[in-house]
């Protein structure tokens, strides 16, 4: 090597090193794609991502909220992922939020958020959102934190309390363990299969929970089998629905379930079935089978409590079998009653008396599991009419959890 030849490739060695460690270290840790997502998260009731295909055709809400051409044109710039979200307002309609440069003029509705364009369903929407958006935030955590990486690295939802009312309605109660979370989605044959996370509090700081694994798809349920809930601990059920003091007394006054069996029922392991009645003035009867904690002598004093509560209603009692306390209406219909099937398995129903017993395991690696068969709950007008419409449509959903104020969520959605 000579001398004067030295400054020459060391400047070339420079120059070619400041072009190839950026351009590295921009493929190993690329820039947050759009960052305004973490502003727009705490509007929404649900958010949801979708991963971007120009080659297809633009989604209808694309269209709807950008007409044809201009639908058209972004679409095609589009290569990773957009969202669409609902804000605490259901009927209000979807918001369109996509990827787009800063010199992108904006929709009639539409706002700038960071990277984002965010189309409202309407003007008034957008001026609801505009306000929202000068709040001061802080940066997402815990829970909301990870749903945000999720949804902006793969299919996902995300949703809150606000949302959970407005597709469940009168049953959101049920729900009170899941009020906020995030589930990743894909396609599995002709199934959505899903896992995630979920919590009680709308600030979950927790770390993540072990991951739950999808359940497998097994043979189908008969079809005058609706739903079926089976869990580990009842809590599931009565946490919401004592969450009122005005429930609480009712049932303690008028129907002589006090504190002590509330506290033992919370941890007793429970099947609950909605069965379909092809005859009879019932669409369905709803059965509730329950291992329960304790002397049988208190259960025993409960259902004589219970019994004086019905009879002072005009209720009569018959009993067909041992062991088996059947209620009538005036008219002879049977409108419920109880059975024991062991010395710690009590069996109550509305509707029939069911001919068959429901199996009370909770399911391997879970700590509950409900399956339905939606299209069946739909033709018989049973399920909340907030629900998508693609699970109204389904033939089967099942839906996995593992935890109580946390819990691990995996799932099947299994289409027509």
């Amino acid at each position: 090597m000579r001398l004067k030849d030295l400054p020459l490739r060391v400047t070339a060695l420079t120059t070619a090193s400041l072009l190839v460690v950026p351009a590295a270290l921009l493929l190993l840790l690329p820039r947050k794609l759009a960052s305004g997502l973490d502003r727009l998260t705490p509007d929404a009731a649900l958010l949801q991502s979708f991963a971007a295909r120009p080659a297809q055709p633009p989604p209808a809400l694309w269209q709807q909220r950008l007409g044809p051409q201009e639908a058209e044109r972004h679409w095609r710039l589009q290569r990773r992922f957009w969202w669409q979200f609902w804000g605490p307002h259901g009927d209000a309609g979807a918001y369109l939020v996509f990827s787009a440069n800063a010199s992108e003029p904006l929709p009639a509705t539409g706002l700038r958020v960071d990277d984002l364009i965010v189309v409202a369903p309407s003007p008034l929407a957008r001026q609801l959102l505009q306000d929202q958006l000068k709040l001061r935030r802080r940066p997402p955590r815990g829970l909301d934190h990870r749903c945000s990486q999720d949804l902006l690295q793969r299919e996902a939802v995300h949703w809150n309390p606000a949302a959970l009312a407005q597709m469940l309605g009168p049953l959101a109660p049920l729900a009170m363990t899941l009020q906020q979370g995030c589930l990743v989605l894909r396609s599995e044959g002709s199934a959505l299969v899903w896992q995630g996370e979920a919590d009680s509090s709308p600030d979950a700081m927790q770390a993540a929970p072990d991951r739950l694994g999808i359940p497998a798809l097994g043979a189908p349920p008969p079809p005058s089998q609706l739903l079926e809930l089976r869990g580990a601990r009842m809590e599931l059920l009565l946490r919401g629905l004592l969450s009122t003091a005005l429930l609480r007394n009712t049932l303690a006054e008028r129907y002589g379930l006090g504190s002590e069996q509330v506290r033992r029922l919370q941890a007793a392991p429970f099947a609950l079935r909605l069965a379909a009645q092809p005859k009879g003035p019932y669409r369905a009867g709803l059965q509730l089978l329950v291992r329960l904690p304790g002397d049988r002598e208190l259960w025993d004093r409960w259902l004589q409590d219970l019994s004086r509560t019905l009879e002072s209603q005009g209720l009569s009692r018959s009993q067909p079998a041992a062991a088996v306390s059947l209620w009538n209406r005036e008219d002879g219909e049977a409108i419920g009653g109880w059975r024991w099937l062991r010395a710690d398995q009590l069996l109550l129903f509305l509707g029939p008396s069911p001919t068959q017993a429901l199996p009370l395991e909770a399911p391997a690696g879970a700590d509950w599991q409900l399956l339905i068969q939606p299209s069946l709950l739909e033709a018989q007008q049973l399920l909340p009419p907030g629900l998508p419409l693609v699970v109204r449509r389904s033939a089967q959903l099942v839906l996995q959890g593992r935890g109580s104020g946390q819990s691990a969520l995996a799932g099947r959605l299994q289409l027509k």
